[in-house]
């Protein structure tokens, strides 16, 4: 697909082909972000699909995903490049004494014995890319900054080689599950999109997507109980669509017709992951009465 002549609906389209639901508030912004060049930061609690955009726009654009996985203590070092001290420290072994220090010195620190990492892996691409650093919430201040760098600009600063320039710009994609809120900075060099759970319209036209074989009745009564225990009890952990998705194959694999409530006792665990909330649900809600409520909620 050529990126120059892209339309926000072929990109809508590429978007469903790729089994990925998007209304105009992803479409637009993500469309917004590949035709002005700019990263796309992507917020919202998790599970609600936001690292599933940058590995659809990879598979659309028939193009490698580099993944830097953020984490707490996260440095440049491990984002960007380092130096094979390993393989450097046998080259001195093997240098003759002959060889003299200014030529050791620009041996030793060459391209050949630098490790990339994804940022610089995704500037030194030989042809377009999607970049996706993953939760950048998990990071320090420090590591945002160094960043700006790399998302203004799309280059990188090695001391001992200069100043790397992108071949190509490539598609960056940051996700936010908003653990701390992010520095202007950073936020000025994005296109925002925020993404909330799907409503139920949306979570039903998901599950058909995804789990075609569950009947069409079932699925709206697992997108109405999702959307229940989102919304009516005070979990710690929300069901995310993955594990939505989880539960209708699971229900696949029972056979079952209709949500009953012998199915959410049996495949509980895998919506809920935490023993608190599994206790919640039982104490405010239970599976009898959240079939009930999801029954009369359709029968409406």
């Amino acid at each position: 697909m050529d990126l120059k002549k892209l339309t926000i609906e072929q990109l809508r389209t590429s978007f469903e082909e790729e089994g990925y639901i998007a209304e105009d508030e992803i479409v637009i912004p993500v469309y917004l972000a590949l035709r002005l060049e700019k990263p796309i930061l992507i917020t919202g609690a998790p599970g609600v699909g936001k690292t599933e955009i940058a590995k659809v726009l990879a598979r659309i654009f028939k193009t490698d995903l580099i993944r830097l996985q953020c984490y707490e203590g996260l440095d440049e070092n491990k984002a960007l490049y380092e130096w094979n001290y390993q393989r450097q420290l046998i080259k001195i072994q093997l240098i003759k004494e002959s060889t003299s220090s200014e030529l050791i010195e620009q041996n030793l620190f060459s391209p050949a014995y630098l490790l990339e990492r994804p940022l610089l892996k995704a500037i030194q691409a030989t042809r377009k890319n999607v970049l996706l650093i993953d939760e950048i919430d998990k990071t320090d201040e420090e590591f945002e900054a160094f960043l700006f760098e790399v998302l203004s600009d799309f280059q990188v600063s090695i001391p001992e080689l200069g100043t790397i320039y992108a071949r190509h710009i490539p598609i960056v994609v940051l996700t936010n599950n908003g653990e701390r809120e992010l520095s202007d900075g950073l936020k000025r060099r994005c296109v925002f999109l925020y993404i909330d759970f799907p409503s139920i319209e949306k979570e039903i036209r998901i599950i058909k997507t995804k789990v075609p074989q569950l009947e069409a009745r079932l699925a709206e009564e697992v997108a109405g109980a999702m959307h229940y225990m989102r919304h009516h009890i005070d979990l710690k952990k929300k069901p995310s669509i993955s594990e939505t998705l989880d539960f209708a194959n699971a229900l696949v694999l029972m056979g079952a017709q209709r949500l009953e409530p012998e199915h959410i006792r049996q495949a509980l665990n895998l919506l809920l992951k935490d023993k608190d909330d599994i206790d919640m649900f039982n104490k405010e809600v239970g599976p009898a009465e959240l079939v009930e409520i999801v029954r009369s909620r359709l029968k409406r």
